[in-house]
């Protein structure tokens, strides 16, 4: 296995770990994700696309960057959110929303009576002073540099 090979599949398995962990505090730790932690995991979700293709493609050297656009755009959203759960800067002014347009009035209220309230300034879970969100943050920008090592070996 080339160096590029491994490197793009530690990237690829780091966001499938992240985003596999996510699903376990959701699951099987009862933790409802709100709306930011949700735009957190699409990115992971394409980069393991992007890592998958990368693998399978290896002489297309525009894919890792893609990669660390990915792991960079996680990033990003883990740090905004960590900030609105530190009270740095305002969130979302709804943090759960769906589209309302086809349910009945009966169905509305079910829904909101069943419907888990989750703020997105809130702190459900925390290591060594690092949210969930805060840990996304750190831990996609090391792919981010994963990546970008993974282009650079080309």
């Amino acid at each position: 296995m080339t160096r590029r090979n491994l490197l793009v599949l530690i990237a690829t398995c780091g966001s499938a770990a992240l985003l596999l962990g996510a699903w376990g505090f959701q699951y099987i730790g009862g933790l409802a994700p709100c709306k930011m932690c949700i735009w957190q995991r699409y990115p992971h979700g394409a980069a393991i696309l992007i890592g998958a293709m990368a693998l399978a493609l290896p002489r297309q050297v525009l894919l890792p960057l893609l990669g660390a656009l990915a792991a960079l755009t996680t990033a990003a959203f883990g740090v905004f959110h960590a900030g609105v759960e530190q009270n740095w800067w305002e969130g979302p002014s709804t943090c759960t929303s769906g589209d309302i347009g086809g349910l009945s009035s009966q169905e509305l209220m079910d829904q909101i009576m069943n419907a888990p309230l989750v703020r997105c300034d809130e702190i459900p879970w925390e290591m060594l002073g690092l949210s969930m969100a805060g840990w996304n943050a750190v831990l996609s920008g090391v792919l981010v540099l994963v990546w970008l090592a993974a282009w650079r070996a080309r």
